[in-house]
């Protein structure tokens, strides 16, 4: 297998891929875990009477013409989430999409790696050793162009295949549905105060202990972003929470605090004495809790919020039966988040037309609203009726 990394040898490729016939089988290699950035490291093309093409994204730069001869096609992705973001950045950013693992969902198989439903399928197995490779890596070694060229040929076949199980369960409307919502969303991550995702924080008390962690994140973010690596791999998160839990007070005390070790924990000495006394020396100290708009976990509900709790157990239920009728995952006939922010604050009244707008606006698709939203206000509406009568039942219950 060759790789493409030469603009001659890239539009000769685009010309062939523009020449074969059906959908175009694509897939994307990053390097995560080893680098900073999630970029394409390596472009996988299958295309009938066309063949199979690897590109070397950083080499080539701009695939503007490639997507101009490919965007009326259908493009065949699995995982569709996971690669139209390093897709996009290269400027390929399909306008018809189907995600054989989104597919492999709909279509109730109980496992949707690739490897798996390929096999189940197709009846090939499709070794994965190379899934978690660092992809950067230049010359790329030969068995790896290997497994990345099975990445997409084996793609069209496994389309046909899950797209005649859709069509014959009369799921072919849902899953276009599906794979427009997908088409229609940025996968871009931006996060707000993303230094608390710090593993461990939950375990620091304190504004000038958290003033620290934030300070030793952000240092160590920016240098991982110079240097183009995984922050992981320069300093776990667990030496900078034990950093800034115990707060030493000298540059020798950090140094031999056991806990803090990674590869650059050392050799970054300084880098990061200064950022834990920039923290200290911060007034704008971090709260202890984060705002966020996110509703208590369901465990809790009883003691909360004990209505909302009938009503959620109540409408999952309810779903669930639905979802093992139609062979569906429960999350991707309807999320749970959706189903627990309509159970926690419902709409007045909570009508079928309410649920339906309230889950719209939340992001459910036509075809989840449709299935889900009279068996909602069934359920709510039964769960108030239970409710009220165990509060008859408790008031007949008392002494006059």
């Amino acid at each position: 297998m060759d790789v493409i990394d030469t603009r001659e040898e890239y539009l000769a490729a685009v010309a062939a891929i523009a020449a074969g016939t059906g959908p175009i089988a694509i897939d994307a290699e990053r390097a995560s875990g080893y680098r900073y950035s999630q970029r394409a490291y390596l472009i996988q093309i299958f295309r009938r009477d066309a063949g199979t093409f690897l590109f070397d994204p950083p080499a080539i730069g701009d695939f503007t013409e490639l997507n101009e001869a490919i965007k009326n096609e259908e493009w065949i992705l699995h995982a569709a989430s996971q690669d139209l973001t390093c897709l996009r950045e290269v400027g390929l950013d399909p306008t018809r999409l189907f995600d054989t693992e989104l597919a492999a969902r709909l279509a109730g198989l109980p496992r949707v790696g690739l490897g798996t439903v390929v096999e189940d399928l197709l009846g090939i197995h499709l070794a994965k050793e190379h899934s978690s490779a660092d992809w950067s890596t230049r010359p790329l070694p030969q068995a790896w162009l290997v497994y990345a060229a099975l990445d997409v040929e084996l793609l069209v076949d496994l389309r046909d295949a899950l797209a005649a199980m859709l069509e014959r369960d009369g799921k072919t409307e849902i899953t276009a549905q599906e794979f427009a919502s997908v088409l229609s969303r940025d996968f871009a991550v931006v996060r707000h105060e993303p230094w608390r995702r710090l593993s461990g924080v939950h375990s620091i008390r304190g504004g000038r202990h958290l003033a620290v962690a934030r300070q030793l994140w952000e240092s160590r973010d920016a240098y991982a972003r110079e240097i183009d690596t995984a922050p992981g791999r320069l300093v776990p998160d667990s030496a900078l929470v034990a950093a800034a839990r115990v707060l030493p007070e000298t540059k020798r005390d950090l140094a031999a605090l056991k806990e803090f070790t990674g590869r650059a924990s050392r050799s970054q000495i300084d880098r990061w004495w200064n950022a834990i006394q920039e923290g200290l020396a911060r007034t704008d100290y971090p709260v202890l809790r984060a705002v966020s708009d996110s509703i208590p976990a369901p465990r809790v509900w009883a003691d909360k919020n004990p209505e909302a709790d009938l009503r959620l157990k109540a409408a999952r239920a309810a779903i669930t039966d639905v979802a093992t009728e139609l062979s569906l995952p429960l999350e991707n006939l309807l999320t749970p988040e959706s189903l627990r922010r309509v159970a926690w604050t419902p709409p007045e009244p909570a009508g079928p037309e309410e649920i339906a707008a309230a889950l719209a606006e939340l992001g459910a698709r036509p075809w989840q609203i449709e299935a889900t939203a009279q068996l909602i206000a069934d359920a709510f509406a039964a769960a108030k009726a239970a409710s009220l009568a165990a509060l008859a039942e408790l008031a007949d219950a008392e002494p006059t």
